[in-house]
């Protein structure tokens, strides 16, 4: 633990960074906070004090526990969307993958279909038909997102097939499922494991802007986009409205990059190669 500390300073702090906003999110049932929903319009626009160290929004209610809140919904819809894309592209690319042929030029031709639609025009198309909330928004997104992983566990698929202890799994009568499952799917995991840890920042983001666009998670329900959505018109007469959600999405996207920068650098040999050889180089600079 401690040379994961030394070696990966950022992604720590990253990962100590998403903890305490997951801990925050997962305990705002049981902490001291105010009703999310709660209209006070005797209360409306005050700026942060000790009573609401955030202020309060245009109906009154209190910022900070609508952040607090918009947290739990923003990462239950990221890893919603990562956990759906991926466990669909996981199974297209492994079948796509393995059996080759007329099965792997179909499903590649329906994967290039999706991939011929921008992500996020994508999204919001789909987003429009089936209406605004969180499982809309999940739904959205991961039909977008799940050909990136379908390709990526092909790819690895083709690599692996023809190895030495798939062929010897062959020869001992082991079934395709259990190939499947028990020979290449583990080897296949490492980059799904980085993308999907990337793409649950993304997924907040884009949550973000399809509620802010009026896509996605709908008032009064606390989420941050929508939030930014309605303090855009308060820019200038109330700062902090518009300021905590933005850091919200800023803080929480930067804490997961950053652990993903560092999942990608462990689980990448190059990465490990290249970071042993700049230490063992700088040592032998500084003994000269």
């Amino acid at each position: 633990m401690l040379w994961w500390v030394r070696e990966r300073p950022l992604a720590t702090i990253g990962a100590m960074i998403l903890i305490s906003i997951g801990l925050l999110a997962a305990m705002a049932d049981i902490l001291p906070l105010r009703d999310p929903k709660a209209v006070n319009i005797s209360e409306r626009l005050l700026p942060p004090s000790a009573k609401h160290p955030m202020g309060t929004d245009d109906m009154g209610r209190d910022i900070l526990s609508r952040v607090i809140y918009g947290a739990r919904t923003s990462l239950q819809v990221g890893i919603l969307v990562v956990f759906v894309a991926a466990v669909v592209g996981l199974i297209v690319g492994l079948v796509a993958g393995y059996f080759g042929g007329l099965v792997d030029e179909l499903m590649m031709r329906i994967t290039d279909a999706f991939l011929a639609f921008p992500g996020l025009i994508l999204a919001m198309t789909i987003a429009v038909i089936l209406g605004p909330g969180i499982l809309p928004t999940v739904t959205a997104l991961s039909l977008s997102w799940w050909p990136w992983y379908a390709r990526l566990v092909r790819s690895e698929v083709l690599i692996y097939k023809q190895s030495a202890f798939v062929e010897a799994a062959r020869a001992t009568g082991a079934s395709i499922f259990r190939i499947l499952c028990i020979h290449i799917l583990p080897n296949s995991l490492s980059p799904v494991i980085v993308q999907g840890t990337l793409d649950m920042g993304y997924a907040i983001l884009t949550t973000s802007a399809l509620s802010f666009i009026g896509l996605g998670v709908q008032e009064p329900t606390p989420e941050w986009g929508a939030m930014l959505n309605i303090a855009r018109k308060y820019l200038l007469s109330a700062w902090w409205y518009i300021t905590f959600p933005g850091l919200g999405i800023f803080i929480t996207v930067l804490a997961i990059n950053l652990i993903g920068d560092g999942i990608r650098d462990y689980l990448d040999p190059r990465s490990r190669r290249s970071r042993r050889l700049a230490i063992v180089l700088g040592r032998n600079k500084k003994n000269e």
